[in-house]
C-alpha cells in the first residue's frame, strides 16, 4: 500500500531533497519539516540523532545512519524498515509510508486508508475467500486473518524483497487458510482457476501504482475473477495523474457499479466495485448490518460508510 502523509520518517528526511543537492537553509529546513525552534542543546542533540533503518537481508541485517546520510539511502529501489520507539513502517523511499504497525497491537489498522478499504465488510460481511494484490507490510491482511476466522485469504505479492520482511510486521505463516504467493498480481487475477468474493487490490512500488495493476485488461480480468456478488477494492493515489483515467476504467469494466470515497486521512482515493447489485443495498438494511459489525471490527467502519452515501 501507500500513504503520502508525511510520517515520522519523513519529518526527517524533508531536510534534505535529495542526494546531489546540499541541505537547505535552517529556517527553511524547521519549516519544511514541521519543527519549532528548539534550545541549542536540544537541537544539538537533534543533529546528533541517528535513524535505524533495516534493510533485507542482501544488505547488513541493521545499520545506524546519520541523518546527513539519509538521502543516498532513501531513493534506493528496495524496500526497507524504520523503526520508532513505538511503530514499524515499510518504506522504498522516505516521501510516501508503504505500511505501519503499532508495536503493541500488530494486528490493529494505523493508515487511515486501509480502515477504509474494510469497507468492503458493509457488503460482503462474512467472505469465504479474499484475495489481495500486493503485500506491503501485511495490515490488511493481517487484519482479515485474526477477524475473518471462516475466510481464506491469499496474498499474492511480485517482489520477493518484500516478502523477505514479512517477520518484521508479525505477518501470519501459511497455512490451511493463508497464502503469500510470489508473483505478477496481473498474471495471478488472469490465470487463477477459482472465483474470490473479495479482492483487493493494493500494489505499489517505489514509482507509485504498478501499471500493470491499472489496465482496462486488469480489471476486466478482476470482473471475470470474482463470484457473483463479489467485490472488489481498489486503493488509488491522488496525486497519480492517472486516477481520472483508472477510475474510468473500472466503471467500464464493472458495467458503473462503483463507488469511489476519499480515504479516512484524505490521502487516497478507495473504489469500490462488484460483480451484481451488492453496493445497492438499501440504507436501512445497511445501518443494521454496520451496527453488528461495530461490535468487532474496530475499523471506522461509520465514518466510512457515511462517505459511501454522500457519493451514492
Amino acid at each position: 500500500g501507500r500513504n503520502v502523509v508525511p510520517s515520522r520518517a519523513s519529518a526527517h528526511s524533508a531536510l534534505y531533497r535529495g542526494a546531489d543537492r546540499a541541505p537547505l537553509d535552517t529556517a527553511r529546513r524547521r519549516r519544511e519539516a514541521g519543527c519549532a525552534r528548539q534550545p541549542v542543546a536540544q537541537r544539538t542533540a537533534v543533529r546528533r540523532r541517528a535513524i535505524l533503518v533495516k534493510f533485507p537481508r542482501s544488505y547488513r541485517s541493521r545499520r545506524l545512519i546519520p541523518r546527513g546520510l539519509l538521502p543516498a539511502c532513501s531513493t534506493h529501489h528496495k524496500p526497507f524498515v524504520y523503526r520508532s520507539h513505538d511503530s514499524v513502517s515499510l518504506h522504498f523511499n522516505f516521501n510516501a509510508v508503504q505500511s505501519e504497525m503499532r508495536c503493541d497491537a500488530p494486528d490493529e489498522l494505523v493508515l487511515g486508508y486501509t480502515r477504509t478499504m474494510m469497507g468492503f465488510l458493509l457488503f460482503k460481511p462474512k467472505p469465504e475467500k479474499i484475495v489481495m494484490i500486493g503485500l506491503g507490510g501485511g495490515s490488511i491482511p493481517k487484519y482479515c486473518y485474526a477477524k475473518l476466522p471462516e475466510a481464506s485469504i491469499v496474498v499474492v505479492e511480485i517482489n520477493p524483497d518484500v516478502i523477505a520482511l514479512r517477520d518484521e510486521f508479525y505477518v501470519p505463516r501459511d497455512d490451511d487458510r493463508f497464502q503469500v504467493i510470489c508473483q505478477d498480481g496481473a498474471d495471478f487475477v488472469r490465470n487463477a482457476l477459482s472465483p474470490c468474493d473479495v479482492l483487493v487490490i493494493d500494489g505499489f512500488d517505489r514509482s507509485g501504482q504498478s501499471p500493470q495493476l491499472c489496465s482496462q485488461r486488469f480489471y476486466d480480468d478482476c470482473y471475470g475473477r470474482l463470484a457473483p456478488g463479489g467485490l472488489m477494492v481498489v486503493n488509488l493515489a491522488v496525486e497519480n495523474r492517472c486516477l481520472k483515467g483508472s477510475v474510468a476504467r473500472i466503471r467500464r469494466s464493472f458495467e458503473n457499479a462503483v463507488i469511489v470515497v476519499e480515504s479516512e486521512d484524505s490521502a487516497n482515493k478507495i473504489a469500490f466495485a462488484s460483480k451484481g447489485k451488492a453496493l445497492r443495498l438499501p440504507h436501512e438494511r445497511l445501518s443494521v448490518r454496520l451496527e453488528r459489525l461495530e461490535l468487532h471490527h474496530p475499523v471506522s467502519l461509520r465514518r466510512t460508510l457515511q462517505r459511501i452515501r454522500y457519493q451514492q
